[in-house]
């Protein structure tokens, strides 16, 4: 599936270098970028590539980054463990993700690994947040969780112009 050359500006601006091997745009934000990109399950060079949605907004990683540092990860995970009902939404989002990434292709190496620690541990919220901004929300609960404590990132307008001139700082 071929990208709009505009939005591929946009992440590669998002993310200080060319984006790789994506699929889709998996989730626009209310600015008009991609937050979240889609991703092929096996990269240009071969390499097998389970992080199916992958977050590109500069502003909510930064502030998703905060958030790991507080502990938060950690926390989730003994929620996890203690409470039932949450572990079983939590694995239903893993089979979602499954789900999602088998739909673009099958990639034997990563087959039953999904990503950000689910099924049974929180490792990563950049992906559980992407997960929910492209699958929508009740998908994944945690995720749900990040996006609610993120706020409206996007409110103070676009991260990046896709339209300005690369940094040559950054480009390649």
């Amino acid at each position: 599936m071929s990208i709009d050359p505009r939005d591929e500006a946009a992440v590669a601006a998002q993310l200080g270098r060319p984006p790789r091997s994506i699929h889709a745009v998996g989730h626009r934000c209310p600015c008009g970028n991609p937050a979240v990109v889609t991703t092929e399950p096996r990269l240009e060079n071969g390499t097998p590539f389970p992080t199916t949605f992958y977050l590109t907004c500069p502003r909510a990683a930064s502030m998703i980054g905060t958030l790991e540092g507080s502990g938060l990860m950690a926390e989730m995970t003994e929620r996890l463990a203690s409470d039932p009902a949450l572990a079983e939404a939590y694995a239903g989002a893993h089979e979602a993700y499954l789900e999602a990434r088998e739909a673009l292709g099958h990639v034997p190496e990563i087959a039953g690994i999904s990503a950000g620690g689910m099924p049974d541990r929180v490792k990563c919220l950049h992906v559980l947040a992407g997960q929910s901004l492209a699958q929508g929300r009740g998908v994944n609960p945690l995720g749900d969780e990040v996006l609610d404590a993120l706020g409206e990132f996007w409110a103070t307008g676009p991260c990046v112009d896709p339209d300005a001139p690369a940094d040559p700082e950054t480009a390649g």
